[in-house]
């Protein structure tokens, strides 16, 4: 065991701690080093990666073909490079996004830099990625059809940026059993990271389904960071205490499956039933069915007891075999959006944004733009109920009128960010809040979900272990 910031940490053969450090890209960056410093942890593992973060990092990788992962990791690295190694906590992560190989590299040099030459081994996980492949593959009879309308992925084919099959924990086990103490993977199932050394440590074989399940629960409690620990909690959330040092979630696991959700001592947010039970439905699926590469877990079958402060016990979990497919995440080109805004006062603030928003409506139809959809929202009113939010009341104060389009057409996306300026003059009176200057132009990214048979991902899966 070790004190804070000292001794080396040796994994118990009964208790292995598992630290999350980081929820999705752009979470706080301070956690992970709060994380590492803050007392005993044996794991700490780093969620960067959604669905659209793979495509965001595609764009950037044919900017520049060095780029493409969590550029965030590696400063963080550099950071707490020389904690992980005197402590011997190592670190799981999917920060490698498109491009694993080029991360590890640069991590590999901040850890140079640190004084870890010759100390340490980052182990590299490749073949999630099928851009590649594609066209073989479809021409292979893998038509990846869309899981909710069933077409196929080769009506979109040209305008495909990323396919990034979701990988179990199998090639981090196979990393961290070969001696590496940093593992870079690209697209990693989120659970994947916990549970990944609950098996390295405690030697569970590939059909203890029971065991594997109670991993994936785990993982799904570590993997959106301080959800489980008060963070966005919607229960009795103004009574969540000092969330401005929140401590991140901490899995305490066992060797029989069993694990205790907690966080450091003194740091902020709690870990109750009611953060944990919060995390546990998010992005849940049918409960008894939450499938992963390597086991389906019921969530049924959870139990949770307190055991006191902060110490939440998780036990009973029942698991099934996996399925014969692997899930992949693919991202292609959905044409242009663009969204502008402008805030009208009281009084009237309503009307005349609504009135704005009709004068608007107006001039791009004399124009003859097209597009497939016009949003109008009224923030500060209807933007989240919509039509339930009923009609405003007149004495409202302020109101940010919010329009947004979408269309295939860059042209006529771009002329629609230059009719909401003269609004400012040429509309209802009281506007204010156009400092932002003109909308931007974005390229839409859309979601294609897929499955494709393992057999044809597995036997390209890539380990390597690198020296730093």
């Amino acid at each position: 065991m070790i004190t804070p910031r000292g001794l080396r940490s040796t994994p118990s053969a009964r208790t292995v701690r598992i630290a999350s450090g980081q929820g999705f890209w752009g979470d706080d960056l301070d956690a992970p080093v709060r994380q590492v410093r803050g007392g005993r942890i044996d794991y700490l593992m780093l969620d960067y990666l959604a669905e659209v973060t793979m495509s965001i990092m595609r764009k950037q990788q044919l900017r520049d073909p060095a780029a493409g992962y969590a550029r965030d990791f590696v400063p963080l690295m550099a950071r707490i490079f020389g904690d992980c190694v005197e402590c011997g906590i190592r670190v799981v992560t999917n920060a490698g996004g498109v491009n694993p190989t080029e991360c590890a590299r640069a991590v590999a040099e901040v850890g140079r830099r640190a004084g870890a030459g010759g100390r340490a081994r980052i182990g590299v996980v490749t073949g999630d990625d099928l851009m590649d492949r594609l066209d073989d593959l479809i021409a292979a009879g893998h038509a990846l059809e869309h899981m909710e309308s069933g077409e196929p992925l080769e009506s979109v084919r040209p305008l495909v940026r990323s396919a990034n099959v979701y990988l179990g924990a199998r090639p981090i086990v196979e990393a961290l059993r070969r001696g590496a103490l940093i593992v870079v993977t690209g697209r990693s199932t989120d659970t994947a990271l916990t549970y990944a050394p609950m098996v390295r440590e405690f030697g569970w074989s590939w059909d203890a389904y029971d065991l594997l399940a109670s991993g994936v629960v785990a993982g799904h409690i570590n993997e959106c960071g301080a959800q489980a620990s008060g963070g966005n909690c919607s229960a009795d959330w103004w009574e969540i205490p000092d969330l401005a040092r929140v401590g991140f979630p901490i899995i305490e696991a066992g060797a029989d499956g069993s694990f205790v959700v907690t966080k450091h001592p003194e740091s902020g947010g709690v870990v109750t039933l009611r953060t944990v039970k919060e995390q546990l439905i998010y992005e849940m699926g049918d409960p008894t069915s939450y499938i992963t590469p390597d086991v389906t877990a019921d969530f049924t079958s959870i139990r949770l007891a307190p055991e006191g402060a902060d110490r939440l016990r998780v036990h009973g979990i029942r698991g099934g075999p996996p399925t014969p497919f692997l899930k992949v995440s693919v991202a292609y080109a959905a044409g242009y959006k663009a969204v502008g805004t402008l805030v009208y006062s009281w009084p009237d603030a309503a009307a005349k944004a609504r009135s704005a928003a009709r004068i608007l409506r107006e001039r791009l139809d004399r124009l003859g733009l097209a597009f497939d959809r016009v949003l109008v929202e009224l923030v500060g009113w209807d933007s989240t109920h919509g039509h339930l939010a009923g009609e405003p009341p007149p004495d409202l104060p302020e109101v940010q009128l919010r329009v947004g389009v979408r269309g295939p057409d860059r042209a006529a996306v771009e002329r629609f960010t230059r009719e909401i300026a003269p609004l400012v003059l040429t509309g209802p009176p009281a506007v204010t809040g156009f400092a932002g200057g003109r909308p931007r132009v974005q390229e839409i990214v859309a979601y294609w979900p897929a499955l494709i048979d393992r057999a044809v991902v597995e036997p390209r899966l890539n380990v390597d272990v690198v020296e730093v």
